[in-house]
Parts: C-alpha cells; sequence; structure tokens
C-alpha cells in the first residue's frame, strides 16, 4: 500500500514538472507569428484603425452581432477596456447596421473598429470562428490567441500573462 502512495507521489510530481516546463517553454521560447497584412475596411460611424499605426501591445477581438459567444464576452471587453487596456476589434461576416445596433445595445469596447472585407482578414488570421482574441505586440507579432469568448479564467491564464510578459520585454 505504501509503495502505491510514493509511486502515485512521484507520478504527480513528474507531471508536475512536465507541465511546468511545458509552460516555461511555451512563454519563453515558442516561436511567434507576426501579424499578416490585413483586408480591411472602416466600419462607418466608427473610429478605425491601422494595424501598423498601433503603439503598444493591444488586443484585436474578431466578432460579429450574429455571434451569440460574442455577445456572451462582451462585458468581459467592457471591464478590459475599463482597466486600460487596448482593443481593437475587426467585424466579420455581418451587415454594418447589425453591427452599430449591437455595440449601442451593449456599449463599445474598441478603440478602433474595422470590417473584414470578404473574409480576406480571417483567412490569413486562420479564423474558424467567432469571437477570437489576439494579444499582439507592440512590434506586430502574436502573442497568443484565444478562440472562443474570453472568460475570468482565459484572462488570467492566457491574456493577462502575454500582456504582462510583453509589458517587462
Amino acid at each position: 500500500m505504501m509503495r502505491a502512495v510514493r509511486i502515485a507521489a512521484l507520478l504527480a510530481v513528474l507531471a508536475l514538472a512536465g507541465l511546468l516546463g511545458w509552460r516555461w517553454y511555451d512563454e519563453h521560447h515558442a516561436p511567434r507569428e507576426r501579424l499578416p497584412e490585413l483586408t480591411l475596411a472602416p466600419l462607418p460611424g466608427h473610429d478605425g484603425f491601422d494595424p501598423a499605426a498601433i503603439e503598444g501591445p493591444y488586443l484585436l477581438n474578431v466578432w460579429g452581432s450574429w455571434c451569440a459567444p460574442c455577445r456572451i464576452e462582451h462585458p468581459v471587453l467592457m471591464a478590459l477596456k475599463a482597466e486600460g487596456y487596448a482593443i481593437y476589434g475587426l467585424n466579420w461576416r455581418d451587415h454594418p447596421g447589425d453591427a452599430t445596433a449591437f455595440l449601442e445595445e451593449l456599449g463599445n469596447p474598441y478603440a478602433g473598429l474595422m470590417q473584414d472585407v470578404n473574409g480576406a482578414s480571417a483567412r490569413a488570421l486562420e479564423i474558424s470562428g467567432a469571437p477570437e482574441t489576439l494579444v499582439i505586440s507592440a512590434d506586430g507579432e502574436i502573442l497568443t490567441r484565444w478562440p472562443g469568448p474570453l472568460t475570468a479564467d482565459v484572462l488570467r491564464n492566457r491574456i493577462y500573462p502575454a500582456l504582462d510578459r510583453e509589458v517587462r520585454s
């Protein structure tokens, strides 16, 4: 019995060491991809943006008014804006009037908003669905991405660590 407990404890320690090693590698040595060239158009009635002109790290959030998970994550985006994080929106597969109505109803968390032209930007970013959020470095590298709605756990475990590493470097 005691031997089984020791083996289980050893396996737990090895698993934890492996997980911590993988996280360290992911944070320090995983290759970064550059933000590709995006095909964007202004969303009428909203401030646009040019990814090459943004200073500092930021979040790029791909969303659509038709997207139920986008509605679920919207309060998280509003909280991030209130915390002072720069968030830029890429409206995807949407009608401009529907996108504007969505933001008028729920609030606008975006420092700038653009539309994806014919899905070209989503293809370049390899987006498979909305919402998806990317953390972009000051020099245009994708630090991390999250496919799906942002939650407190995602912020704590993925988004904040990527932003913190960028600020420290």
